[in-house]
């Protein structure tokens, strides 16, 4: 069985682990075998010690992106919801995943920062704007929106069974699944 990579990008509380992890849970009913590698979780075990600079950022998705591909290519489907702010490094990792033979699927969780900041699931819009915390991705810092990504997905306007149905059949459509 072949794996593949699904990286969701999206703004901070955009719905992008919500999306994955319901993705996940239907392929694991299937029987497919699924990781979720969080952004959060992967900068607390895999990335300890790195902050917010640009750099940082950088090494964070292309490690994130080592390690999906690598367990894409032994036939895990692989959901990674990070924010990967920044075009050039999302592209390193899908130029990544073309060197191996590794399918890879980019899905822009396409949620306003708007509507963000209302959802603010880890308070870090309220922490930005109370001026605790800055370099927040769309609001201080910038999110570079992928520019042909093969899925985009309105999350604020479609539930989440919805939202992960819609990367279930782009998966499906290519032959991923």
């Amino acid at each position: 069985m072949s794996g593949a990579t699904i990286w969701l990008t999206g703004l901070p509380s955009a719905g992008k682990t919500t999306i994955a992890r319901a993705l996940a849970g239907r392929l694991r009913g299937e029987g497919r075998e699924v990781e979720v590698l969080d952004g959060d979780e992967v900068r607390e075990f895999l990335s300890a010690g790195l902050g917010f600079s640009r750099e940082d950022r950088d090494t964070n998705v292309r490690r994130i992106g080592f390690v999906a591909e690598l367990l894409a290519r032994h036939g895990v489907n692989v959901l990674v919801p990070v924010i990967a702010p920044y075009a050039d490094a999302r592209e390193a990792v899908r130029k990544h995943h073309q060197e191996h033979g590794t399918a890879y699927l980019e899905v822009h969780v396409a949620t306003p920062v708007e509507i963000c900041s209302v959802r603010d699931v880890k308070g870090l819009y309220a922490k930005q704007a109370a001026g605790e915390i800055s370099g927040l991705t769309g609001v201080d810092d910038p999110y570079e929106e992928p520019a042909d990504p093969e899925v985009r997905i309105a999350a604020h306007e479609t539930s989440v069974e919805e939202s992960a149905a819609v990367v279930y059949e782009a998966l499906a459509g290519r032959g991923l699944l």
